[in-house]
């Protein structure tokens, strides 16, 4: 019988490439949207809206995995105390709104799979290499990806399988980040940011929707898992790589950090600052990624 999996943020970035590569091994697909969806798409859709605290409770009824990927851009906006927020809520609602449902039902399901950020481990940056037992940090990044992982802890008592993806900086052909970053390298003026030295933990969309595509079937993984290559990226190598990769050497100064605090205010600390993750975890559990040479991922998003 074809297993169904619910996903919250299915119309997203991320969301679309799992759809694909779920369909493709063999699931069905329905996603929770704010809109009406009338195509003769094979996926299902089903409304939700967090403001007036409504969700169809026959999606969560159907479902026998549920994939939580929504959430609120976090460099999208300043960080006003209003965005911050609309930042958590945004995570930590719409997991409330599920848990409520699966309770009320005595609903159980095979697993729940909730996004997380490697932001839990902080806006610093060091040298150390941060695993899933790295304690979090109590910066705005950190608080808010512990209620995202907290909100989840909830559905794990109810005796669900619980898995909670830290995900890293993700690379996608013409999408999230490399969508803001890659049209000023591409004409010839991207540049590094800050010092540089910051740290940039990514991961490719392939190796991403793999690592949650394992997370539904397998189920040995429970928790948190950093998803995320373990290299040495910096931004200043992610700007001087990008840049090579379009022809030329980077000629434009740095961009200080005073200007980028100045235009973003405290959001600036998510630029200015990262730190490395390790991606040991994950692969004990034999997953092996496909892009670990960032070049080689870039060209492969790019090219």
């Amino acid at each position: 019988m074809t297993k169904n999996v619910l996903l919250t943020g299915g119309t997203g970035f991320i969301g679309k490439h799992l759809t694909d590569l779920l369909l493709h091994n063999g699931f069905s697909v329905s996603v929770l949207s704010r809109s009406t969806h009338t195509s003769n798409s094979p996926i299902d859709y089903y409304k939700w809206d967090l403001k007036h605290n409504y969700i169809d409770e026959q999606a969560i009824l159907n479902a026998d995995y549920i994939v939580h990927l929504a959430g609120e851009g976090i460099v999208e906006k300043r960080w006003t105390k209003r965005r911050k927020n609309v930042i958590v809520e945004s995570r930590v609602k719409p997991i409330e709104m599920i848990h409520a449902v699966l309770e009320k039902n005595q609903k159980s399901l095979n697993a729940f799979v909730s996004a997380s950020g490697v932001g839990i481990y902080g806006a610093i940056t060091n040298h150390k290499i941060c695993n899933e037992s790295t304690h979090p940090a109590n910066d705005f990044l950190g608080k808010t990806c512990q209620k995202w992982e907290g909100a989840a802890d909830r559905i794990s008592a109810l005796g669900i399988r619980t898995v909670k993806i830290r995900t890293g900086i993700v690379f996608g052909k013409d999408e999230g980040f490399l969508k803001k970053m890659a049209p000023s390298f591409k004409s010839g003026f991207g540049t590094i940011l800050g010092t540089g030295r910051q740290y940039l933990p990514w991961i490719h969309i392939d190796d991403l929707c793999q690592i949650y595509l394992k997370a539904i079937v397998s189920d040995e993984l429970a928790g948190p898992y950093n998803a995320c290559v373990t290299d040495t990226t910096t931004n200043s190598r992610f700007a001087k790589t990008l840049a090579s990769i379009y022809g030329y050497r980077i000629w434009l100064p740095k961009v200080p950090s005073f200007v980028l605090r100045i235009v973003l205010g405290e959001m600036s600390k998510a630029v200015l600052k990262g730190r490395r993750a390790s991606s040991e975890k994950i692969q004990r559990t034999g997953f092996e990624f496909q892009f670990t040479d960032l070049e080689r991922a870039l060209v492969n998003c790019i090219k």
